[in-house]
């Protein structure tokens, strides 16, 4: 395992919880990342974090390991009922990506979590609820749905941790958010974590306003882009943009592939060209049912699947491992978005390739990224040897979406140690 990324200050100084430690030695993390060792001290002193960090540099895990320690070490009183602690995501995949996290780091503590959401799971989610939670996970609409029925309550919430606040805004969803947070005990009666790609001046605001004083942490503000991605840029028509892919994919022979369009018909058009041409691949786009979304990143985080091509639903909040190249095939028009869609390799100290295809369509967006990352993406030559030709697309197929159902797998683990029954 690469520690380049890691600071000198160990877990094991922080003082959390035994049955946090334990998880943390069972899964082998013994230092602290720089925003683990920034934000941990504080918010296990019960301070509101503000944070701001490169993607994949160990966020989830910092506000995880802070509300499951808060929960373990305050008693609550005999009749009263969770959740205790709520984690707000803009996205499926996000979402489940922390309940998986959650669950093993707080698999000693005897809590019980839940995640929600949209898309599948309607009754079995719903439950899971009416059994009883004690963290519970999810995307706004869906919390909405079940809280307006009664499923559960918020007046009992003691953590809440927004995550990818900026994302939120760019989905709409900060009226939802306001909606939650109000039906919440006051901010001074809670503990309030946010965290963000960027702190931006709308993000700070809704932190002031629904938060306690928050300490701001901003990690490696001056790198936008991670210093250890390897990037590129090719300048190519748009006619020569699958042979180009092809011959790029020939030549460096990644082992695991994220390539980013902007259009599903996009993504369907070059994952037909890639099927056609003998490489295995999947498609991920906002259309696709969630029951096979998750399938296809189980599959692609397995190593089953070698490459995935995606819209921008995939270029946030995923943690997958091992991600050698990330290609954009089309330049993304928001500056945010590439260091997003980027930030999908070279994660947690591993190095990565980003390779970005600049047609006469989306070039235009080329000079504010350059000024949004700082630096000049380094000009790549077309030589004749990557400009593959190529057999035509396999046709791509989609299937209507599956009724909602399915119950989620949950873990049976008998915890080491349950958190007290009485308030002192």
């Amino acid at each position: 395992m690469q520690t380049d990324h890691l600071t000198h200050v160990p877990f094991s100084t922080l003082g959390l919880n035994d049955s946090l430690q334990e998880s943390l030695e069972d899964a082998g993390f013994a230092y602290c990342t720089p925003i683990q060792a920034a934000t941990l001290p504080l918010a296990l002193k019960g301070q509101d974090i503000a944070g701001q960090a490169q993607t994949g540099t160990g966020k989830t895990a910092a506000y995880v390991l802070a509300a499951l320690h808060h929960l373990m070490e305050t008693p609550v009183a005999e009749d009263a009922v969770g959740p205790w602690a709520i984690v707000i995501a803009p996205t499926r995949e996000l979402a489940v990506q922390i309940h998986r996290d959650a669950e093993l780091l707080g698999r000693y503590t005897g809590l019980k979590f839940a995640v929600v959401y949209g898309g599948t799971g309607y009754d079995s989610q719903r439950r899971q609820l009416e059994a009883g939670v004690d963290v519970l996970i999810g995307t706004p609409g869906r919390l909405i749905d079940y809280y307006k029925q009664g499923i559960y309550k918020l007046n009992h919430i003691e953590v809440v941790i927004l995550d990818e606040a900026d994302r939120m805004f760019d989905l709409g969803f900060i009226v939802d958010i306001r909606y939650l947070l109000r039906r919440m005990p006051p901010p001074g009666q809670r503990i309030n974590m946010l965290f963000s790609a960027t702190l931006s001046n709308r993000v700070m605001e809704l932190a002031y306003e629904h938060m306690n004083n928050p300490q701001v942490i901003r990690i490696e503000a001056e790198h936008i882009t991670a210093d250890n991605v390897r990037q590129g840029l090719y300048h190519v028509s748009a006619h020569d943009k699958i042979p180009l892919l092809l011959g790029v994919l020939r030549q460096q022979e990644p082992k695991r592939t994220m390539i980013f369009v902007n259009t599903k018909r996009a993504a369907d058009r070059v994952t037909g060209y890639l099927l056609g041409n003998g490489y295995e691949a999947g498609v991920l786009s906002g259309d696709i049912p969630q029951n096979k979304r998750m399938q296809l990143l189980e599959s692609f985080q397995r190593g089953d699947l070698p490459i995935l091509v995606a819209t921008d639903v995939a270029a946030r909040g995923l943690h997958i491992p091992d991600v050698t190249h990330v290609i954009n095939f089309d330049l993304p028009q928001d500056r945010e978005d590439y260091v997003h869609r980027i930030g999908r390799t070279a994660r947690i100290g591993a190095s990565g390739d980003a390779i970005s295809f600049a047609c006469e369509e989306y070039v235009y967006s080329l000079p504010e990224i350059e000024d949004f990352i700082g630096q000049k993406l380094p000009v790549l030559p077309i030589t004749a040897e990557l400009l593959l030709e190529f057999k035509p697309p396999k046709r791509m197929e989609r299937r209507r979406p599956p009724m909602p159902g399915g119950e989620p797998r949950g873990r049976s683990r008998s915890p080491h140690q349950r958190r007290p029954a009485h308030r002192s």
